[in-house]
């Protein structure tokens, strides 16, 4: 006698619903852009400043920022990988990082937009897939370094279980090698998407020579506002890139960051752990929940293919002639450059690179400034926040909110108070490098003061150290790697901030303060590809110098001597 087995029912909640909901929109909203990119051309744009049109500019802004991030995760971990693996390539690739971090925007686009132009003609995809790609240049750096950081420092006792478990090269970094890295990754793709905003405006409308580019956008919307000198339109900017900034917080970096806790590696559970309302509705998700195990069944099933192959793979290793020929490709490709490259700069004129190199010296006084004024207040102010646990719960999502907010975005309404002033151009371009350049100093702080070990702080109370005697003998030898990690990474944004800071274009003119940044701007807008080849490889030759033999000497001295 045969025994009918009912089918299992899947319950499916409100909260199953909405997701659905939510990915069909998601997916219907990226093949209806994806066939406008296609079917509309550029010329026949035209940005309006009606509120009514902000929600979907905003999607388009949103879009790329999503697309850039894709392509720059996929990049970040596969760049951090190969650098942490190969001892061979390790040196040239950690060298050509740091110089591709030193490289404005800007100095990007001439090659990006016309090669994308020529390979798509039609429509607008080109400059759409170009302006992505800019996007990229301004958010990928810094998550690169921190999976090459994370996937370095591996602890000796997570390597040698790898090494008991037997794990192929692919199960170590599935399990080992990337979750390790992943909290790193998250707090590092916050503050890359936040530079991917402050750029949005050069890299949504911007002009090549005698052509004129403007993408529909939040970005191509402020700048436009800026230049028309319409404040409403400013502030209805800035209020939906705020609201969104917000809501992307709270929709997806809270419920990261609080996910990405199960993957740290400690003894103790610490006594605040980070928490998220809109995880703990995901996690109670049917399809959530049933996608996952597909997934885990489907990874399970890809390691156990490598595990049998790579034996034999380690037998017949035909990869050596591959890596012979793809660095021989390599080596002609960056050859043909440089040739290109010098023959560029060759054609400018000596007086020229007197005013390139006076216009460096102005800069690096600005830079030097925002950098300084920075470490003034976020110095003390990150002390109290990290070490005060209860404080320290209130603030930081706070600062996280306040730091996402792209100071290109307020700095239309910065420079309505100080156009006017004496110098007020140079001081307005400071305060633009320190509003995007001092968070990174700041989270770094906190980060030194919370990681003081309790056990210090006791002996400080037993021995009565108090005011400046504190400071000096516990408080600056902890924080102080921490300090000089964000002031390099805070030099760096200063730099690149100088593009959109010495040179604006707001109600109807263009204003400008003499400085290499402004050179870089002016030359991109004229076509002048000779001065922005020569104005990008001062800029670079700057920042690689002063990080070389400034702050990463000082990165050695805290290492060395005040490392706990």
């Amino acid at each position: 006698m045969y025994r009918v087995i009912p089918l299992r029912r899947v319950k499916i909640s409100i909260i199953d619903i909405g997701i659905i909901f939510f990915l069909f929109a998601f997916i219907y909203g990226i093949v209806s852009t994806a066939k406008e990119w296609g079917e509309v051309p550029t010329y026949t744009l035209n940005i309006s400043l009606s509120p009514r049109n902000l929600p979907i500019y905003a999607w388009y802004s949103i879009l790329r920022q999503f697309l850039a991030y894709i392509i720059s995760l996929i990049f970040s971990v596969s760049y951090g990988y190969i650098a942490s693996h190969n001892k061979t390539l390790e040196p040239f690739m950690i060298a050509l990082l740091d110089v591709l971090q030193s490289v404005p925007v800007l100095s990007f686009m001439p090659g990006v937009i016309l090669g994308l132009i020529a390979l798509f003609p039609y429509g607008r995809i080109g400059v759409e897939l170009g302006s992505i790609i800019l996007i990229f240049t301004g958010q990928v750096w810094n998550m690169a370094f921190s999976v090459y950081g994370s996937m370095s420092s591996l602890p000796r006792d997570l390597r040698e279980a790898a090494e008991i478990f037997n794990l192929t090269s692919f199960q170590r970094f599935l399990y080992v090698e990337f979750p390790y890295s992943i909290i790193g990754l998250v707090w590092n793709s916050m503050m890359s998407v936040a530079g991917g905003w402050f750029f949005l405006m050069a890299c949504e409308m911007f002009t090549l020579g005698e052509r004129d580019f403007r993408l529909p956008g939040l970005g191509s919307y402020l700048q436009l506002a800026a230049i028309n000198g319409d404040i409403r339109a400013i502030l209805f900017g800035l209020g939906t890139m705020i609201a969104i900034i917000i809501l992307i917080d709270q929709l997806v970096w809270r419920p990261l960051i609080a996910w990405a806790q199960k993957f740290k590696v400690e003894l103790t559970t610490g006594n605040i752990v980070p928490t998220s309302a809109v995880l703990t509705v995901l996690q109670r998700s049917t399809i959530l929940t049933r996608i996952t195990q597909w997934i885990d069944e489907f990874i399970e099933r890809i390691t156990s293919r490598f595990s049998k192959r790579e034996s034999i793979e380690k037998k017949i290793n035909p990869f050596p002639v591959l890596k012979i020929i793809l660095i021989g490709l390599l080596l002609i490709i960056m050859g043909y450059a440089s040739v290109r490259l010098i023959f560029l700069i060759s054609r400018v004129p000596l007086f020229m690179w007197g005013e390139i190199i006076i216009s460096d010296l102005l800069t690096l006084l600005r830079v030097t400034i925002a950098v300084v004024l920075s470490i003034a207040w976020t110095l003390p102010l990150g002390v109290y926040i990290g070490m005060n646990p209860r404080i320290s719960l209130v603030m930081q999502p706070i600062v996280q909110i306040l730091a996402s907010i792209p100071a290109t975005a307020v700095f239309p309404i910065i420079l309505m108070w100080l156009i006017n002033l004496k110098g007020g151009l140079s001081i307005a371009s400071i305060l633009l490098m320190l509003l995007g350049t001092q968070w990174y100093i700041l989270f770094n702080v906190i980060a030194g003061a919370m990681s003081i070990p309790s056990d210090l702080k006791e002996a400080a109370e037993v021995f009565q150290l108090k005011g400046l005697e504190r400071w000096r003998r516990l408080i600056i030898p902890a924080v102080l790697p921490y300090l000089v990690t964000g002031a390099i990474t805070a030099t760096g944004g200063a730099w690149n901030a100088s593009i959109v800071s010495e040179y604006v274009h707001f109600r109807g003119s263009t204003l400008m303060v003499r400085g290499l940044g402004a050179l870089i701007s002016n030359s991109a807008d004229r076509g002048d590809l000779s001065v922005l080849a020569a104005s990008t490889i001062m800029m670079i030759v700057t920042v690689t110098l002063i990080n070389r033999f400034f702050w990463r000497r000082l990165y050695w001295l805290a290492e060395e001597h005040y490392s706990l």
